[in-house]
């Protein structure tokens, strides 16, 4: 009982009983999820995976506020999610940097737009730092490589010192080495600042490395099949045993929940 109420007051995270469906293009109505039921406790790392079209960035996109769904509540620090904040903060696929704005300029974004700049504008050297790009501050994006255009939208994030940080595929259009490069700085920051970190992602492996747990969603309508506990200690070795039988495992249940009814024959 004591260790429920331990995990209880440690939450800083639920999504309840929360369905979507949206149009598409053509007018389409698609069932996106599902009775979605979440808890996540506060300093967590998760990772949420599934084939495409499953939900995945619509339900980040519901954390953070984007969209509100058909049904079902979801609460950040016992306030009910309804719109963007910078309690939550998002970094995109590509990272959607300012292209007319230096590193600098678009790091303080966030504190410009909440009009808290001048008083918080030594922040802007300490998260470059943080994110390994002393030395870029006049860069503009189109100077800089993917990898470290991601680090400047994970900084710009961070800034704001967010209670959640939302990663929607942010390693999925990079090289191999940026991709583990981008991992290690996630995980450093993670650590130094006990952000609670949900990522959305294709890769197996990269959600093993990363995450406390993992949560496994079926094809569309989404819904949670499985949340599983990752138990590794860092730092987590990719060719190491336990790894790679948690790879087989989750790609075994992944392709299970993902695959197609058998057709029925009525002769």
């Amino acid at each position: 009982m004591s260790e429920t109420l331990s995990v209880i007051s440690r939450t800083i995270l639920r999504i309840e009983n929360v369905s979507h469906t949206y149009y598409d293009d053509y007018g389409n109505h698609v069932e996106a999820l599902r009775d979605i039921n979440l808890s996540v406790v506060r300093g967590e790392f998760i990772s949420i995976i599934g084939s495409s079209g499953c939900g995945k960035t619509t339900l980040l996109r519901l954390i953070a506020g984007l969209e509100k769904p058909e049904k079902g509540t979801l609460i950040l620090n016992g306030e009910k999610i309804t719109e963007p904040d910078p309690q939550r903060g998002y970094v995109f696929q590509h990272g959607c940097l300012f292209q007319w704005l230096t590193v600098e300029k678009n790091i303080a974004t966030g504190l410009r737009a909440r009009g808290i700049y001048r008083e918080n504008k030594e922040l802007v050297q300490h998260y470059i730092d943080l994110v390994g790009l002393r030395g870029f501050e006049k860069a503009y994006p189109h100077q800089l490589s993917g990898g470290m255009a991601q680090r400047v939208a994970i900084a710009r994030a961070l800034i704001n010192k967010p209670k959640v940080l939302l990663l929607d595929e942010p390693m999925g259009a990079l090289d191999s080495f940026s991709r583990a490069d981008i991992q290690d700085k996630l995980l450093e920051l993670h650590k130094e600042n006990e952000t609670t970190m949900i990522l959305v992602t294709h890769d197996v492996d990269e959600a093993i490395y990363l995450s406390d747990r993992i949560v496994i969603m079926t094809p569309r309508p989404g819904k949670i099949s499985e949340i599983m506990d990752i138990n590794l200690p860092h730092p987590r070795h990719r060719g190491g045993t336990d790894f790679l039988y948690l790879r087989r495992t989750i790609l075994e249940k992944i392709h299970l929940v993902s695959a197609l009814p058998e057709p029925e024959y009525i002769i």
